[in-house]
């Protein structure tokens, strides 16, 4: 089974998935989105967000490809895991895509056409639940800001660093939620809620 969590930067998803593997006793396997380290889909993403690809970012469905592509070619192992009783956690999934993309655009019917392209043409699972952290947007950015501090080799990327698109980011996985985009969702930022959907959906 699949279960994402989503989030803005600095939202506390990797404390999430600790305490959740904590929880459950058990180690769990998490898959994070985007594999800068072994997809080129998600390595060229990651060179325009860092301004290294010429006007790249300035095309919001460029980039929401790149990332799309990044997630299906991890796609056997994400059906596999669908197929399975184990847990398989995914630190961000489509839903990320349509969340920041709609953000960038402004404007909702975005969303359709991630979902059409990632779990239509690209064949994604559907995830079993979705979690959306909801973060103090100032909070998250502090966070994200004292992680970078910390790390010299982490220096924040052109959306980490925009923190309007943040806010509208957050705003926009709220309104996923809302409508239960793609399946159920959890919009929260009660971490004991959050373990205990998750101890539900596993049957612990």
């Amino acid at each position: 089974m699949i279960l994402a969590i989503e989030g803005i930067d600095g939202a506390g998803k990797n404390t999430l998935v600790r305490r959740i593997g904590q929880e459950l006793g058990v180690t769990v396997e998490l898959l994070a989105f985007p594999r800068y380290e072994e997809s080129v889909h998600a390595q060229l993403a990651q060179e325009a967000l860092y301004g290294r690809m010429g006007d790249l970012t300035d095309s919001i469905y460029g980039m929401a490809t790149l990332f799309a592509l990044d997630r299906h070619g991890a796609v056997e192992r994400l059906r596999a895991a669908k197929d399975s009783r184990e847990l398989l956690i995914l630190d961000r999934y489509v839903a990320s895509n349509a969340a920041y993309s709609a953000a960038r655009l402004g404007d909702d019917s975005i969303m359709d056409w991630v979902y059409e392209l990632e779990f239509g043409r690209l064949g994604l699972p559907r995830p079993d639940l979705q979690v959306f952290l909801d973060t103090d947007v100032s909070l998250a950015a502090s966070r994200a800001q004292s992680r970078a501090d910390a790390d010299a080799t982490r220096e924040r990327d052109e959306y980490e660093k925009n923190a309007s698109l943040q806010a509208d980011t957050a705003a926009a996985y709220r309104r996923l939620a809302e409508k239960n985009w793609a399946g159920r969702w959890l919009a929260t930022g009660d971490a004991d809620m959050i373990v205990e959907a998750v101890k539900e959906l596993v049957g612990k």
